[in-house]
């Protein structure tokens, strides 16, 4: 345990209104700690989810489920419980520039029950996630907990104090979850350090009205310094304007008029609609990130997901990538929590199975980053796609690192036979 992780702070002990007791304390409500939870919770291991909102339902939070994680909600039982919430599916993604059209990816090609990716609201799928959670006595969701500190005791993390509803609150548990995304309370809490990368862009985020004859799917559009991404969510178009990096403020300050034109200019076909984007509020920047914290545990404490690994909105993977840990991380800590005996070679042994996986997909996302999207963010000119996309036998290596992930994740026998 590094030094300056916190420990119990005996001036808070007081205002303490109940101490409770789990086996795993899984902190953050995402993709990776609802599917943690929920694997933990089928084979009888008492789990406390601990999210920090009231509800799940926050804006432009990634919709893109992957075949990867349909082919996990098979095994589980689910997927076809799953396809019956109202969703899209994108078969492929092109891209558009003034002279040509390239196909980037084709999921109809892959070997799968599921050769699409799934749009389907983050906060429907969380939802259904922990509705199937909750049929398990052993599982307990608390919204609205906001962990503040770290409990540790001979540098092991034992447990988190979260302040709500009406204090502060105890929870004890053999091991503690890191899942809360990117901006992570316990990768801050436990003086992680982390590895960093310089990605050339940030991203706009916003909607517009989609008609009923606009083409289904994804795509994208490459003008003059300008990239544009248009992802199908039924009766919306959901964009994500490439920016250079630090350039949100010099946009903010151009006014929303100037935005509006420069969207019709890379994309002619939204004018009839790109006056509904009426106020900033409708906007949400993101800046991005690709980042990993250098060792992913402490004794007692483990990070998962985004709060290990900060992901690059390309190829939409995030999700994806962190359901994969959310299940390697049940696959081996199961049994360790069931006997009571978490090691940190345990909790080691889960990040050298999903280090490798992780740095080869933020590699991947970096070369794509700096061969199209900084030189089409830097050229006054029209740039055409790297000439290796028109080529379907390299064209097939980056659907299959999104589809699937570097190799394939599957849930462990013992954890579907305990269902």
């Amino acid at each position: 345990m590094t030094s300056n992780t916190p420990s119990i702070q005996d001036e808070h002990t007081s205002t303490v209104q109940d101490v409770q007791q789990t086996d795993c304390c899984i902190v953050g409500g995402g993709p990776a700690g609802a599917v943690l939870a929920l694997l933990l919770a089928r084979q009888g291991i008492p789990v406390m989810l601990l999210e920090a909102h009231k509800d799940f339902d926050r804006d432009f939070r990634g919709d893109t489920v992957h075949p990867s994680t349909m082919e996990i909600m098979d095994e589980l039982g689910l997927a076809d419980r799953l396809l019956e919430l109202p969703h899209s599916k994108m078969h492929s993604i092109s891209v558009q520039t003034a002279e040509s059209a390239v196909t980037l990816a084709d999921f109809s090609h892959l070997k799968t029950k599921y050769p699409y990716v799934m749009m389907l609201p983050q906060v429907r799928f969380l939802e259904f996630i922990t509705e199937e959670a909750k049929k398990y006595p052993n599982f307990q969701l608390v919204m609205g907990a906001n962990v503040q500190e770290l409990i540790t005791e001979a540098g092991v993390v034992q447990g988190v104090r979260y302040r709500g509803h009406g204090g502060f609150h105890e929870v004890r548990a053999q091991l503690t979850v890191g899942a809360d995304g990117r901006h992570s309370r316990l990768r801050q809490l436990g003086g992680f350090e982390s590895v960093e990368t310089s990605p050339p862009m940030d991203i706009i985020w916003f909607r517009l009205p989609r008609n009923p004859e606009d083409p289904k799917g994804g795509m994208g559009r490459i003008g003059k310094g300008h990239i544009l991404a248009m992802l199908d969510r039924s009766d919306t178009w959901q964009i994500a304007y490439v920016i250079q990096k630090g350039g949100y403020q010099q946009i903010r300050a151009e006014g929303l008029e100037a935005l509006r034109q420069d969207i019709v200019k890379i994309a002619p076909e939204l004018s009839d609609r790109v006056e509904s984007l009426q106020d900033w509020s409708q906007v949400a920047f993101l800046s991005v990130e690709s980042t990993r914290v250098k060792q992913w545990y402490h004794p007692g404490l483990l990070l998962i997901g985004d709060a290990a690994h900060i992901m690059s909105p390309v190829g939409g993977v995030g999700i994806n990538y962190a359901i994969q840990d959310a299940v390697v991380a049940a696959n081996i800590l199961s049994e360790p929590l069931k006997t009571g005996n978490i090691k940190p070679s345990d909790l080691a042994k889960f990040q050298r199975q999903r280090e490798w996986p992780i740095r080869i997909i933020q590699a991947f996302q970096s070369l794509v980053q700096q061969t199209i999207f900084a030189r089409v963010l830097n050229s006054p000119e029209s740039v055409q796609p790297p000439s290796f996309l028109r080529l379907p036998i390299l064209r097939d290596i980056p659907v299959r690192l999104i589809g699937f992930g570097v190799w394939p994740v599957h849930v462990n026998r013992q954890i579907l036979e305990t269902n």
